[in-house]
């Protein structure tokens, strides 16, 4: 049939974009540049929260060289929350039967595939676009890059020395040189709603907020993945009780559901004296929620975890502590410190599992991070 679809975001095909205005039949209400479908670019980011969150910075460069198109982003249902409301991500794909056919079923100008799993790459190699890069699939079901600029991202999974001693870019720099996209130093991308906004002066009144006070968010725990990129509780407790000792610094616990019974029993630890400047902000809210009680801080101070990512993006002051994890790949935005095992030969690894009793946590400087807390303000 001969028929002319609107170059339009909004059409859907399935109902008028605005009540009684028929698009199809009468021409485009909104042709704008904005509202054109333009270049159509798919995006993969599926796991790990913190990674998902480290990407968004692409967004901008993408839409600097691609300004008039619609950006598609596919990921794992609870990463989300992660992306709702970002104004640069036209339509947000969840990994499902549902979304991967209708993505199946769609051509794309650009397929950017930022995951080096299998079944990332094997869901790449099944979309039809004119151009991929990042990561794909081969005939004997083994990871390969799909363009000679994902190179060096492909070595550094392979090449311990590379990826653990020599490299000096972040990975932000990286997922940008995989993408072919000009790296300018573009920020996270974390929204809030109008009505989350109000939720956070809510929260702020209901905590009798101050702007007198120095608010320093401890992110507890992390993820189950890597169970040992967190303190211990007795660090927790000894972090804290240095730091309300000083007039005017409030501590708030921050953390997932995970982190729940963990953050009661550091709450519980403190006499009722001592409570009174430590607040157990809820953990049960899930990330959006989480990331309204964070957005109280000044100071976060974190493990490398998705709470640290989510802290960069709020553009808080991070004292972040390394142990397993590369913190050359970390971007801070110069607005913060980093507290690193020097001298420890066996870190960063990556082990899920700690053959040597896990000195990378002993070693944790809790000095450096609590006068980091009290040289904030030279900091920043």
């Amino acid at each position: 049939m001969d028929i002319k679809i609107p170059d339009c975001k909004k059409f859907s095909g399935y109902k008028p974009c605005y009540p009684y205005k028929n698009c199809f039949e009468e021409g485009c209400v909104e042709q704008t540049e904005e509202n054109k479908v333009g270049k159509k670019i798919l995006i993969i980011s599926l796991d790990a929260l913190g990674n998902v969150l480290d990407n968004t910075p692409i967004l901008y460069s993408v839409k600097r060289k691609y300004p008039v198109s619609t950006v598609y982003w596919i990921t794992m249902p609870q990463a989300k929350d992660i992306l709702y409301n970002n104004h640069l991500i036209d339509r947000i794909f969840i990994w499902n039967d549902t979304d991967r056919m209708i993505l199946k079923n769609m051509k794309f100008d650009l397929l950017l595939n930022a995951d080096k799993s299998d079944y990332a790459c094997a869901f790449a190699n099944e979309i039809v676009a004119k151009q991929k890069l990042g990561f794909l699939l081969n005939e004997d079901g083994k990871i390969i890059p799909a363009n000679e600029s994902a190179l060096y991202s492909y070595r550094l999974g392979l090449n311990d020395r590379l990826k653990f001693r020599e490299n000096k870019k972040t990975g932000v720099e990286i997922i940008h040189e995989v993408f072919e996209l000009e790296y300018r130093k573009d920020p996270y991308i974390f929204n809030f709603t109008e009505e989350e906004k109000l939720f956070i002066e809510d929260y702020k009144r209901e905590i009798n907020y101050s702007s007198d006070i120095i608010y320093v968010g401890i992110n507890t725990g992390c993820s189950n993945l890597f169970p040992n990129k967190k303190m211990t509780i007795e660090q927790h407790i000894s972090v804290i009780n240095r730091i309300i000792q000083k007039e005017n610094y409030i501590i708030l616990l921050l953390g997932g559901k995970e982190d729940t019974e963990r953050n009661n029993i550091i709450y519980n630890s403190f006499n009722d004296i001592e409570r009174k400047k430590i607040i157990n902000t809820p953990t049960q809210m899930g990330i959006r929620k989480g990331a309204c009680f964070m957005d109280v801080a000044d100071i976060v101070i974190s493990g490398d975890s998705f709470g640290m990512h989510l802290a960069i993006a709020l553009k808080k002051f991070v004292i972040a502590w390394f142990g397993l994890s590369c913190w050359t790949e970390v971007e801070l935005y110069d607005n913060g410190v980093k507290i690193i095992p020097y001298g420890l030969e066996c870190a960063p690894c990556w082990k899920r599992e700690c053959p040597y009793n896990l000195e990378c946590i002993k070693m944790i400087d809790l000095e450096k991070i609590v006068k980091s807390v009290f040289d904030y303000k030279k900091l920043i």
